[in-house]
């Protein structure tokens, strides 16, 4: 049977909205859940994981956190991932050189938060008192904010978890150097990591999503494009209508096993049916942008603007707020209205309950 783009769409959509299961073994098969601090109407690793989990609630993850086999870290982007894909990156160095003035600060508060067991930024502050520093947004942050970000991506501290969506850190062990050829090793399962979340692909997302993980690895940055040419070649490849797919060589995107349901689902901007705006493009026909940060009087889709799937297509989005307690959905068509069947009607009607018992709106 010739592979065809419908069957790529499908076997995008089946395989990655998998029959909800727990929450580590959800995160597991993800391999890794994208973080975003934005609520509207709830965080992003949150809205990923309620379609993927049995009986999920906005805010479960960050409640759940410190119980779990999980870190949060950068990969690809920031997240959370599972301890056995968090180790395959670390021990880590970062781009930017620290002076030894900067070690020294940075020893001190290691050694700090090991007398403590696990500290709120606000305890570092207070005890070292290192002022006020220029953000990546030109603003001003608390310089022990800043270093205590700085240790975290070195690998110095991990995060113990959150109060009130604000990082709380313990020490991280230290962690034996890697040879020569544990490297290509680490970074072959880091792309498969990849190509298992986001496949079917077109080549040139991989190749995004691995300079991506320069993030992850920028001490391995040598090795990464010997590491997407042996992906390259141990992966499925299919040219279909002039563009070149990969995904797992133990998967066959064309098995009649991947089928889209009934179901609508509105889809975080994050969410891996969605991540790829080439490949979204590519499959729906129309192009979706993130625009949250976007000046308000060039937004076309609104602020959080989350898509709307239904079977195998998306075929609009969603701007959700609530309001006095009660969801406030505003829906918009590609084609300029809602399809019109009794079938799409009650699946968005399940889809919205779903949405507000998600938010413990009833």
């Amino acid at each position: 049977m010739p592979l065809t783009l419908d069957h790529l769409r499908r076997y995008a959509i089946a395989r990655s909205l998998f029959k909800p299961t727990t929450l580590m073994r959800a995160i597991e098969k993800l391999g890794f859940v994208q973080a975003d601090p934005i609520r509207a109407p709830a965080r992003a690793q949150d809205l990923t994981l309620r379609h993927r989990v049995i009986g999920y609630r906005a805010g479960d993850l960050e409640r759940r956190y410190p119980r779990l086999a999980l870190e949060e870290d950068f990969f690809v982007n920031y997240g959370f991932l599972p301890r056995a894909h968090h180790a395959l990156m670390h021990p880590r160095t970062a781009r930017q050189t620290w002076t030894p003035a900067r070690w020294r600060q940075a020893r001190a508060v290691r050694e700090f938060i090991a007398e403590r067991g696990a500290v709120h930024p606000r305890e570092v502050d207070a005890h070292f008192a290192h002022g006020k520093t220029t953000n990546w947004f030109g603003g001003s942050s608390n310089a022990s904010t800043q270093l205590l970000d700085g240790m975290h991506y070195r690998g110095l501290l991990r995060v113990a978890r959150r109060d009130g969506g604000t990082r709380v850190y313990a020490v991280r062990e230290d962690v034996a150097p890697v040879d020569k050829a544990d490297i290509d090793a680490r970074l072959d399962a880091l792309i498969d990591l990849i190509v298992d979340k986001y496949a079917p692909l077109p080549d040139a997302s991989l190749g995004q999503l691995v300079s991506y993980l320069g993030s992850g690895v920028p001490q391995w940055n040598a090795a990464r494009k010997p590491a997407l040419l042996r992906a390259r070649q141990r992966l499925q490849r299919a040219r279909v209508e002039g563009v070149d797919w990969l995904w797992p060589a133990d998967e066959r995107a064309q098995s009649r096993r991947w089928k889209p349901d009934e179901h609508v689902r509105l889809l975080t901007p994050f969410d891996p049916v969605v991540w790829d705006r080439r490949r979204f493009q590519l499959f729906w026909g129309w192009a979706y942008r993130f625009e949250a940060y976007t000046p308000a009087p060039k937004r076309k889709l609104g602020y959080y603007a989350l898509p709307l799937l239904w079977r195998d297509r998306v075929i609009g989005w969603g701007n959700l707020s609530v309001a006095e307690g009660v969801l406030r959905p505003q829906l918009h068509y590609v084609d300029g209205h809602a399809p019109q069947e009794a079938a799409f009607d009650q699946a968005l009607e399940a889809e919205l309950g779903r949405m507000r018992v998600f938010l413990g709106l009833g």
